[in-house]
């Protein structure tokens, strides 16, 4: 790190946000790891996610993106195309197979990966990514098993190359907004989250095999896109499926793995109607159908309490199977104040309450003129460059962060072992559920090392 950048760090952190801690190095896998001009970068699954990736990666002077691995032409082809639009060299192509991306981690010109597979194949690819000694950024989901969280962690300390976990939500404007307010103490000391995954997602499950959304009733080896992975998940398996997008923002908040972590949890599961009706109901279905005959064996509504060392409590909920708008139901309270969301996260699509601030009103105020009065100093300096970028921004900061960490020299924000915690929700849930909510144990994936880490997401107006 040079001399600016420490200066930098120590001149522009937020002041509200206690003593600032500098970040570690990034590249403690390589003394001789040296980045001359640009980061250079293979993309591991170039699908419709990894081609939102492709489209920030080339729109970016200081990245060259060097090779795509996906087994699909059809893919490869829409991703060469964002490179030729953007004016960037033809990327070297891996699609002979489901394997073809180990060719991709034998290059020697490239630093980085980016991973947006199905998520069977997250484990494999970011394991064999880290011994290749190729960064990742790795998309989300939630593990399969247990043990690949562990493996997750043991491979990183093996190798010490790192890998940058790509929660988006956790940049989401409102988010970050709240995050600023929290660490100036205005929500006083946090005692409770929620978060989940609340998006109605049939249409995403199902098409006619074609185009990807709202097209059909068909899954697996029919579907498209999506359904072609996804959809088998609901049939096979019963737990908090996608955790990280309601989790991460508030373990963030509550400063998760830097200082606290997740203990324990207990997960219940509804029966599974929506799926069906959705199949049977459908122009396309119908109650001949043949997945009308299918099981799927996940409810369409699983709620995930989870406790932390700290004696805060945490509540999930995933419900993607049934009619509903979009709201990842966020709640974020403290012995001061009180914030809860609604819809997509708008300025004005929440409510907000401070006790002293209102004079005891007991009344909601709109969050509109919180957020804006305290924005998060990121959003301030980024919201040019993030407008137009995926999720309503969203997407932009995950990518920068991703990038400029690498550029620096700085620990990723998100790591390894957010990363196996965030995951192992997935598999602990199912185990829960499977045996009528019993309380299971949160492996400490830090071995200890939580009680010393410091915090460092969006702590300047960098990352």
């Amino acid at each position: 790190m040079d001399n600016s950048r420490r200066n930098f760090i120590k001149t522009t952190a937020l002041a509200t946000f206690g003593t600032l801690v500098l970040p570690h190095s990034l590249f403690a896998y390589s003394d001789n790891f040296r980045l001359d001009k640009k980061v250079r970068v293979g993309c591991i699954g170039v699908g419709l996610r990894g081609q939102e990736h492709v489209r920030l990666l080339a729109k970016r002077d200081d990245v060259e993106i060097v090779a795509f691995a996906d087994p699909s032409k059809t893919m490869l082809s829409a991703s060469q195309k964002i490179l030729k639009d953007n004016n960037k060299p033809v990327a070297r192509e891996f699609s002979n197979g489901d394997y073809d991306y180990r060719n991709l981690l034998q290059l020697k010109n490239i630093d980085a990966v980016v991973i947006a597979t199905p998520w069977e194949w997250h484990l494999t690819q970011g394991v064999e990514a880290m011994r290749a000694r190729k960064i990742v950024g790795m998309e989300v989901s939630g593990a399969i098993q247990l043990g690949d969280c562990r493996e997750f962690v043991k491979v990183y300390e093996e190798t010490k190359v790192p890998i940058f976990m790509m929660e988006n939500v956790c940049y989401r404007r409102d988010i970050m907004a709240i995050l600023h307010m929290v660490r100036k103490g205005m929500f006083g000391e946090l005692v409770h989250g929620r978060g989940g995954y609340q998006h109605d997602l049939r249409g995403v499950l199902f098409n006619d095999g074609i185009t990807p959304y709202n097209s059909g009733v068909e899954f697996g080896e029919k579907g498209f896109s999506e359904a072609k992975w996804r959809t088998g998940h609901y049939v096979k398996r019963n737990g908090e499926l996608y955790p990280t997008h309601g989790l991460g923002p508030v373990a963030v908040m509550m400063d998760i793995n830097r200082g606290n972590r997740l203990t324990r949890l207990s997960s219940f599961s509804s029966k599974s109607l929506g799926l069906h009706k959705y199949i049977v109901e459908h122009p396309k279905g119908g109650e001949n159908h043949p997945n009308a005959k299918v099981k799927f064996n996940q409810g369409d509504i699983v709620t995930t309490q989870i406790a932390c060392a700290n004696g805060e409590t945490i509540l999930l909920t995933h419900d993607t199977s049934l009619q509903r708008p979009y709201d990842l139901g966020f709640r974020v309270q403290g012995t001061d104040g009180l914030w809860q969301d609604f819809g997509s996260g708008g300025p004005s699509q929440g409510h907000i309450y401070f006790e002293k601030i209102m004079n005891h009103t007991h009344k909601w105020d709109n969050t509109e003129k919180w957020l804006g009065e305290y924005d998060h100093p990121m959003w301030k300096k980024f919201e040019g460059q993030a407008t137009g970028a995926g999720h309503g921004g969203m997407d932009f900061f995950v990518m920068n962060t991703f990038i400029e960490c690498i550029k620096r020299n700085i620990e990723f924000p998100m790591d390894v072992y957010d990363l196996a915690t965030w995951y192992s929700i997935t598999p602990l849930s199912e185990k829960s559920i499977a045996k009528g909510g019993e309380v299971v144990d949160i492996p400490d994936f830090t071995n200890g090392q939580w009680k010393d880490r410091k915090p460092v997401f969006g702590m300047t107006d960098e990352f």
